[in-house]
């Protein structure tokens, strides 16, 4: 049985998914929100710190996540979990930094696959040239994300 919560952002409405289990398996803004959905622990805890974090409260997630993908995608989403709420970092960085620095577009491909958006934060993840490139949930919101990061830090 998969559990699903519906939370409203500012930025749209976002699903979150749990595998029945206790551990949140996906995570992704939607413009048509499942109308019947069956809530549990997981979820609701992943709508709480959202909450938290669109309030300026939280800089990183800690509720149980279980993001299903291979191994190389894995690493690289544990990677990206790294940059720091504010902070951006480069496809090519995370390629360095996974042992493989010519992985530049693999990453990319990991990346694009993310299931678990924000908590695995990679909107954070940007090109050398400083270009939003890719972002599951369009540019639009990848920049929305990162603005709204720099400019909660300017208020603390």
């Amino acid at each position: 049985m998969i559990n699903k919560s519906v939370w409203s952002s500012p930025l749209g409405y976002i699903e979150i998914c749990a595998d029945g289990g206790a551990e949140v398996t996906r995570l992704y803004f939607t413009s048509t929100p499942s109308k019947a959905y069956t809530e549990n622990e997981s979820t609701a805890l992943a709508a709480k710190q959202l909450e938290e974090y669109f309030k300026g409260e939280r800089k990183s997630f800690d509720f149980p996540m279980k993001p299903n993908g291979s191994e190389f995608q894995k690493l690289v989403w544990e990677q990206c979990r790294k940059t720091a709420y504010g902070e951006t970092t480069t496809y090519k960085e995370i390629a360095a930094a996974i042992g493989d620095d010519k992985a530049a577009r693999a990453v990319g491909n990991a990346l694009a696959e993310n299931p678990i958006l924000i908590a695995i934060p990679c909107h954070r993840v940007i090109r050398r040239n400083n270009f939003l490139s890719g972002f599951a949930a369009g540019a639009a919101v990848k920049e929305a994300l990162l603005n709204f990061e720099k400019n909660t830090l300017k208020k603390s």
